[in-house]
């Protein structure tokens, strides 16, 4: 098994990739409000800012900026998977996982909303 080494920084831009575990399910764009309420409800606990944010029916693509303070990416992911996966009519939610355990992760150098450039 892969030893994947995730960069924790205080205050740091962060690009991440998050795969549904069934890549052919459409799960993220069928239920996209829900989705978007489980951001928010994280967002309102454990603050962050939301750079961009790309949902695919199987797949989404993100980038956030943390708090000074924090470098928790993890939970805040483990948490937004958990009230997504919770508000899911059961009928979904009897398959295994929805969405995997690992979050694809790389720390952006430079944000837009603070430098006005992103690479």
């Amino acid at each position: 098994m892969p030893n994947y080494r995730c960069n924790f920084v205080a205050g740091g831009c962060y690009f991440f990739t998050v795969n549904l575990l069934e890549r052919q399910r459409t799960l993220l764009t069928d239920h996209v409000d829900l989705l978007r309420d489980s951001v928010r409800r994280v967002r309102r606990l454990h603050p962050f800012h939301i750079d961009a944010w790309v949902v695919l029916p199987d797949h989404m693509h993100c980038i956030w900026t943390l708090p000074p303070d924090t470098d928790d990416f993890p939970m805040r992911w483990r948490l937004i998977k958990f009230l997504f996966s919770k508000g899911l009519p059961r009928t979904e939610r009897l398959s295994a996982r929805l969405i995997t355990k690992r979050v694809s992760q790389v720390q952006v150098n430079q944000c837009a909303h603070k430098n006005n450039a992103l690479i």
